[in-house]
């Protein structure tokens, strides 16, 4: 089986960026607590979540933030990239319905260690910033 790496810490460009989109779905917030273990009521039980400042129940955090793995590891810099570290900071929830776009955007290269630093920003379908952070990467090796 043949794969295409991704860019080269050469072939990257300041300001180059890519995204990924999905709707969240009430299916995927219950994976989600499964896969992760957490049954936190803001998210699972609607009754609960209606006592809460969002009146209606939210999906993890961590879901929508999960969407960057596809644009780092498909997109940019693409296939052979590994993850050193990554922030966020969230803004706003995430309801069920919402569609969510995640966009890397390389704002450094980091000669030394040929790393390269990504600005990250989540928004939903109005345009409002959900969550921003960042991520620093080693691209895959030139082939």
């Amino acid at each position: 089986m043949d794969f295409e790496l991704g860019k080269s810490y050469d072939e990257l460009q300041i300001g180059e960026e890519a995204s990924f989109t999905k709707t969240i779905t009430e299916t995927d917030v219950y994976l989600f607590a499964g896969i992760s273990g957490d049954f936190n009521p803001m998210h699972v039980n609607e009754e609960f979540a209606k006592t809460t400042p969002f009146k209606t129940r939210i999906a993890h955090g961590a879901l929508p933030q999960s969407l960057i793995a596809p644009v780092l590891g498909t997109k940019l810099p693409g296939l052979g990239t590994v993850a050193v570290e990554s922030s966020c900071r969230f803004k706003a929830p995430t309801f069920f319905g919402d569609t969510i776009t995640a966009k890397a955007k390389v704002s450094e290269k980091m000669e030394k260690k040929r790393w390269v630093r990504m600005a990250l920003i989540w928004t939903n379908q109005r345009g409002e910033t959900i969550a921003e952070g960042e991520a620093v990467v080693i691209p895959p090796p030139k082939m």
